[in-house]
């Protein structure tokens, strides 16, 4: 994707390695991983903001567009993490692409959320080495790419990325790009309010409807990555929707519990089967409206 004429964001940190402890880590695209391997999260995870914004989206009815909900607030309390270095003067190296992806990625929001007649808040891209303090708790590199509502972060280690080349077979910089696209998925869910209007909702529901409200979430997320190149389709260049559609099949949850355990258990499935996460990436891109990334109703 030809981003080399995109300013990098303002809003990013280096919080350098290290962090403290407490609380539960979030988990993004890989964070599935611990679940498949009998390892539960802890709060503050995607899989629960899964639960919550489905569950909003079912009380509503789960009609209109994604962006006709009311509310814009949706942050948490949490304390934002002390920044070692803190604006462009992160944004060098290994770096630069992502912070390229956080200001266009703002940029396109922004404008859909004015079309929709309500307010952006800006996310941040915190870079990270090894283990992190976030807003919602203590994670790891091991869990992967992840937003975290309580601060609007997106945290990245970028060595994530040499793992999802390597690891996965996801090559190219667009595969790179969907993976902050898609955490940005999470942050506009987090900004349409849903969390806060239904976090009682939550304790209620079992563990097999939880991961199933999770996968619908998740595949929320993969359309609004889709919808989010779509906007900016001037940019794309060959192969570059090729090297999306092989990341999202890389890290379905039937491909994943294939590769690790020899065995598909559907009812463990956060994040959606390898045809599920290509299908609503690609719907993202070809409609480039938002309104049309709804998981909620009907089937995935």
């Amino acid at each position: 994707m030809r981003l080399d004429d995109i300013d990098p964001t303002d809003n990013a940190d280096d919080l350098g390695s290290g962090g403290g402890g407490g609380g539960g880590g979030g988990f993004g695209l890989l964070g599935l991983l611990p679940l498949l391997l009998g390892r539960g999260m802890g709060c503050g995870s995607i899989a629960i903001i899964g639960l919550i914004a489905i569950a909003y989206f079912a009380m509503s009815g789960g009609g209109g567009g994604m962006l006709g909900t009311t509310g814009g607030g949706g942050a948490g309390t949490g304390q934002s993490p002390t920044a070692g270095q803190s604006g462009r003067q992160v944004c060098t190296g290994e770096r630069l692409e992502s912070c390229r992806v956080m200001r266009l990625a703002d940029t396109t929001w922004e404008t859909i959320f004015r079309e929709a007649g309500q307010s952006y808040r800006p996310a941040r891209i915190r870079f990270y080495q090894g283990d992190v303090q976030s807003g919602c708790g203590a994670a790891s590199s091991a869990v992967g790419p992840f937003y975290c509502p309580a601060d609007n972060g997106v945290y990245l280690d970028t060595s994530f990325f040499q793992e999802l080349e390597k690891r996965f077979g996801a090559k190219g910089d667009f595969a790179r790009d969907y993976v902050i696209a898609h955490e940005m998925g999470h942050h506009i869910q987090n900004l349409l309010g849903t969390s806060d209007k239904v976090s009682r909702l939550q304790a209620r529901a079992s563990q097999a409807e939880g991961n199933a409200l999770s996968v619908r979430l998740e595949l929320q997320a993969d359309c609004f990555a889709g919808v989010w190149a779509a906007r900016n389709k001037d940019r794309i260049e060959p192969g570059d929707i090729e090297e999306g559609m092989t990341a999202a099949n890389a890290i379905g949850d039937d491909t994943l519990q294939k590769q690790m355990q020899g065995t598909v258990v559907p009812e463990s499935f956060t994040h959606g089967t390898s045809a599920q996460r290509m299908a609503w990436l690609k719907k993202g891109l070809e409609t480039g409206d938002p309104g049309q990334c709804d998981t909620f109703s009907g089937g995935i």
